[in-house]
């Protein structure tokens, strides 16, 4: 029992979490394409970035060869001059020169795949952005015109009427006045006589309606029909 009731709390608030999203998808819509644009600008910052560092490290190797170009001939020349210890220094410093050029090239080769990859993201995003703007303009337009014809064909909400009570309550009301107005009718063609002040004044005069038929008067007149054709 515990673990049923657990499940349908869980799926009560899974329903209502769908809900809440499908009554406000459109601002969710906004709220999310706004989180992919800033996402989006991200990662354009990040290509700068790493194009900005990979120009830095071409320098730093165009640097490291052209130190390396103007140190090789003085150190051969202090070689044959016999200098020992001046060569060893420049061979040492061509050597970091050489270390720092290969640290640059494998840096560079990192930031072209890092670019590659940046700008691939950026182009496939920038793509599906704009697919994604075109349709929530297409949503909007879309709930605009339901929105639009929500009055009729959808049950009201927050007690606001529809056309079809209104008019509905236009056909009662007018019912009523028709009602209303046959009843001033009868009243005003009235004379005053209705058929009961009749009667009664008939009866005050002795002239009282006649009983009921008997088995008598109904031989009387099958044995007379003359006298029952003079009646008619």
């Amino acid at each position: 029992m515990i673990k049923t009731l657990s499940l349908l709390l869980r799926g009560s608030a899974a329903a209502a979490a769908e809900d809440l999203a499908d009554s406000h998808a459109l601002l969710l819509l906004d709220q999310q394409m706004r989180d992919g644009e800033a996402a989006l600008a991200r990662a354009k910052r990040a290509l700068a970035v790493a194009g900005a560092e990979d120009a830095q490290e071409g320098r730093r190797i165009e640097a490291s060869l052209a130190r390396i170009a103007e140190l090789e001939p003085r150190a051969r020349a202090a070689l044959a001059a016999g200098r020992e210890d001046l060569t060893t220094e420049a061979a040492e410093a061509i050597a970091g020169l050489q270390a720092d050029a290969g640290a640059a090239r494998e840096a560079r080769a990192a930031f072209a795949d890092e670019i590659a990859r940046l700008r691939a993201a950026i182009a496939r995003d920038t793509q599906r952005f704009a697919a994604l703007g075109r349709g929530r303009r297409l949503a909007r337009a879309a709930e605009a015109v339901r929105v639009a014809r929500r009055g009729r064909i959808e049950p009201t909400v927050n007690g606001c009427g529809t056309l079809e009570d209104a008019e509905a309550l236009l056909a009662r009301l007018r019912e009523r006045q028709r009602r209303a107005a046959d009843a001033l009718d009868l009243l005003d063609g009235s004379s005053g006589t209705d058929a009961a002040s009749l009667d009664r004044r008939l009866a005050e005069a002795g002239f009282n309606r006649p009983g009921p038929p008997d088995a008598a008067g109904v031989l009387a007149r099958l044995r007379n029909p003359a006298s029952e054709g003079g009646r008619s």
